[in-house]
């Protein structure tokens, strides 16, 4: 006849014929954990839910530690320096120091809507773009900007310098590209 034992909220039946070492605590609680013994409160996991709890584990220190060590954190403030963190970066940087929209615009005044939804969208879509690019190292050289990034960064020039270009988007219609003639404002190089 099989005894039961109550250890850490856990029932444990304790069967005849295990050795010491089985009966250890350490042994005891693995055995009860994987018998879906209720170990969080209650919820009872099984080896389908240690398998899960391990790679959801080991998904979230990798992402961790990616995120730390690429410095994602940075790219969550407006600091320019942020782009930067890859070398790929660095032309269009130097070229933002030197140009005229250093004392007037960040990265993310051009690069990104200025809504709070929109703007953290765009981060984290272009993150994940550039991440895997730079993971898979599948990227051009010289880094070319994405259509839905364009359209963006064309906006956000009507938006500052309306005022000014105004009779020629009333002209132009929808199909106004200020890149066009001015491909290398913003970073004093081309496109």
């Amino acid at each position: 006849m099989n005894k039961s034992s109550h250890i850490d909220g856990c029932y444990i039946v304790a069967v005849p014929r295990l050795t010491a070492a089985v009966r250890s605590s350490c042994s005891i609680r693995l055995r009860a954990f994987l018998e879906g013994c209720s170990v969080f409160g209650g919820v009872k996991l099984g080896v389908p839910g240690l398998i899960l709890s391990c790679l959801f584990g080991i998904f979230a220190g990798m992402g961790g530690y990616t995120f730390y060590y690429a410095k994602g954190y940075s790219y969550l403030s407006s600091d320019p320096q942020a782009c930067v963190n890859c070398h790929i970066m660095r032309p269009q940087f130097d070229g933002w120091q030197h140009g005229s929209h250093k004392a007037a615009a960040t990265c993310n005044d051009c690069h990104t809507p200025h809504d709070f939804l929109g703007k953290y969208y765009t981060k984290a879509e272009n993150g994940y773009h550039h991440s895997k690019a730079f993971t898979l190292q599948n990227f051009h050289e010289p880094i070319q900007i994405r259509k839905r990034n364009e359209d963006i960064v064309l906006h956000n020039c009507i938006r500052c310098h309306g005022e000014f270009v105004s009779e020629i988007t009333a002209h132009a219609g929808g199909d106004f590209d200020c890149l066009r003639c001015h491909a290398g404002v913003g970073h004093d190089s081309a496109r």
